[in-house]
């Protein structure tokens, strides 16, 4: 019996769990529903608490070097105190509110590049080793996502990859302690003026602020340098503009104030967060829900193994 105790300490013939998702297709501001199915050991087991969590990998920078950690940033309880019997089998429905600032996963049913995310089921124990489970999740575009995507498409930008950097956007509504970059070639009309464009959402209940970045392609003899422009769209606008005309205002505007913004100091958008000044918006911004956000870095073996040898969407680098 001593060694049968001994054993259930270090997770030997102790309970099991594992997560069914219903569907593992979401957009922002959408749920995830699913179960947790609970399989008793070999002996009874006090369960504290079952807890599930969004988790994602993000780009942190150190001193002069950056790094890849996994986050978990959005969580909830799915059951407090209980015992399980051994071999007892319970499961426990969930829907989990999936925070409208979650970062894109997958266009058109493809995964972009460089993006993971899954669902971490976490099994506390008491006096034993802790359980957990991870599922992957894929968080597809909302509609006017969508359009403004199509609308780099449309211009001739091709993708280049994603990824999520630590910080926080200046002037935005940003909750989460990260936000996401989808990076884009610029397109054949833009190539004399910028390399690259780099987009990101911030968004909100009622609408999406929209993050510009050109990175302006240096002369013979001058430095490139990235320029900044931030703009504001609301979800109702989705099917009422020409987003291909509005995504071009945008980058017009957005490169024609190089030189005044690196006069007013926003040559490095980095230093605390992006420095951003406002542009001319479409629509109403009213500031979303605050999500509350689960901080702290979780176990990156776990979600780097799950994840290993996933395909990934996008031209990759050149």
């Amino acid at each position: 019996m001593v060694f049968k105790k001994m054993l259930s300490a270090f997770g030997v013939g102790g309970p099991s769990v594992d997560t069914v998702l219903t569907n593992p297709n979401t957009r922002p501001g959408l749920t995830l529903d699913g179960q947790v199915n609970l399989v008793g050991g070999d002996a009874p087991a006090n369960i504290e608490q079952v807890v599930i969590g969004l988790v994602t990998r993000v780009e942190i920078e150190g001193g002069d070097h950056e790094y890849s950690g996994v986050m978990e940033f959005h969580r909830m309880p799915v059951s407090g105190p209980l015992q399980l019997a051994p071999k007892q089998q319970l499961s426990i429905p969930f829907q989990l509110p999936v925070p409208w600032e979650t970062p894109i996963t997958d266009v058109y049913g493809q995964r972009l590049h460089g993006m993971t995310m899954g669902l971490r089921t976490e099994l506390a124990i008491a006096r034993a080793v802790d359980k957990s489970d991870l599922d992957q999740v894929n968080v597809h575009p909302l509609p006017v996502h969508e359009r403004i995507l199509e609308a780099f498409q449309r211009l001739g930008f091709r993708f280049k990859h994603a990824d999520l950097e630590r910080g926080h956007i200046r002037g935005t509504q940003q909750t989460l302690p990260f936000y996401q970059e989808i990076e884009f070639f610029a397109a054949p009309q833009y190539a004399s003026v910028i390399n690259e464009c780099e987009l990101t959402f911030v968004t909100g209940r009622q609408g999406v602020d929209v993050i510009l970045e050109c990175d302006k392609r240096g002369g013979f003899l001058s430095a490139g340098h990235d320029v900044i422009g931030r703009y504001q769209v609301s979800h109702a606008d989705v099917d009422r503009v020409d987003w291909a005309q509005v995504v071009d205002g945008w980058l017009k505007e957005t490169t024609s104030r190089y030189g005044g913004l690196r006069s007013q100091g926003f040559g490095n958008p980095y230093a605390q967060g992006h420095g951003h000044r406002r542009g001319p918006g479409m629509g109403g911004m009213v500031a979303g829900a605050a999500l509350g956000v689960a901080g702290g870095m979780v176990a990156g073996e776990m979600i780097e193994d799950a994840f290993e040898g996933g395909d990934d969407f996008g031209g990759g680098e050149e």
